[in-house]
């Protein structure tokens, strides 16, 4: 073989192989409270909010509320950082962070709120 095309295919493989490490290191997996807990990494969890008890400090950009799972399980979160505008509406809440000794530090928040369509589409479902 040319030593041209054992090169490129050297490189190819180192850059397949630096790709794909990338790769797995910025996917960031959704997991259970449970697991969050005992995780060490990044991970995401989701659920609804507990209550509307939460802690809001705009000045500070500080919140802390408590997130509940499918299965009913509490899990209290803190996020330092630009607070989701519209967070008192949210139907569940996505936190990327880890957890750390009794809550879950939030790197970023990602909340979901009630389309205005589907708001919209129950009004008229119980006018009818």
């Amino acid at each position: 073989m040319n030593v041209k095309v054992v090169l490129a295919l050297i490189l190819l493989a180192v850059a397949a192989v630096f790709g794909a490490t990338s790769f797995k290191k910025s996917v960031t997996p959704y997991i259970s409270f449970r697991e969050a807990r005992h995780s060490a990494g990044l991970v995401q969890v989701n659920g609804v909010l507990a209550d509307k008890n939460y802690i809001l400090k705009p000045t500070e950009q500080f919140l802390e509320f408590r997130l509940k799972d499918g299965q009913g399980e509490i899990l209290p979160v803190r996020y330092r950082g630009v607070i989701p505008g519209n967070f008192d509406q949210a139907v569940s809440v996505v936190a990327i962070g880890r957890y750390d000794a009794d809550h879950f530090e939030a790197e970023q928040l990602l909340v979901k709120c009630p389309s205005k369509y589907q708001a919209a589409a129950e009004r008229s479902a119980k006018s009818s």
